[in-house]
């Protein structure tokens, strides 16, 4: 069993979405367009791997540029000066034959929180290229005002523009890096 195999995102068939409630009756959806995700491992052996994910704020995309800038901005994500968003795994655990819980330490704006999140093993298959490749799907909610994400505006009717909880659900495509 090899324990230190290299698995780097297929770009082309990833995607990292959220969604947040917005003025207490509808979610507003929207995606980063640039992140990259690393696994160290075996998926025969999925509970003694790593993840780490790393996503380009300023590539967020709520197919509203008014909104997206001002998401960009210290009120939000402050992309100036806050370049990455980041989770590093510390473990995971094997819920079932495809779900896993996966803990680890996420970093917004700088602040550390532990957060635990769901996976799902889609499956590993050899390309018709000669690469070995699997899928996850990846699923988790955060309290955005932990994370410095406070900005919001109270309704005239009551209530608030932006909910606190944030869902967000990430689909990779992972591809075996050749040994050099």
């Amino acid at each position: 069993m090899q324990t230190g195999m290299t698995w780097k995102q297929d770009v082309a068939h990833s995607s990292a979405e959220f969604s947040v409630r917005h003025m207490m009756i509808s979610n507003v959806k929207g995606k980063f367009k640039k992140f990259d995700v690393s696994f160290v491992g075996d998926t025969n052996d999925m509970e003694h791997s790593k993840v780490s994910v790393s996503i380009d704020p300023q590539s967020i995309d709520t197919g509203e540029e008014k909104r997206d800038a001002h998401l960009r901005s210290p009120d939000f994500f402050s992309t100036d000066t806050d370049k990455n968003i980041l989770f590093e795994s510390s473990s995971m655990h094997k819920v079932s034959d495809e779900d896993y819980e996966i803990h680890g330490t996420l970093t917004i704006r700088g602040i550390k929180k532990e957060i635990t999140l769901k996976g799902i093993f889609e499956g590993r298959i050899k390309d018709p290229y000669g690469f070995e490749r699997f899928g996850a799907t990846v699923t988790g909610e955060i309290v955005r005002e932990e994370f410095g994400l406070k900005w919001n505006s109270v309704l005239e009717t009551g209530g608030v523009m932006v909910g606190s909880k944030v869902k967000f659900e990430v689909h990779v495509e992972m591809i075996l890096q050749k040994q050099q």
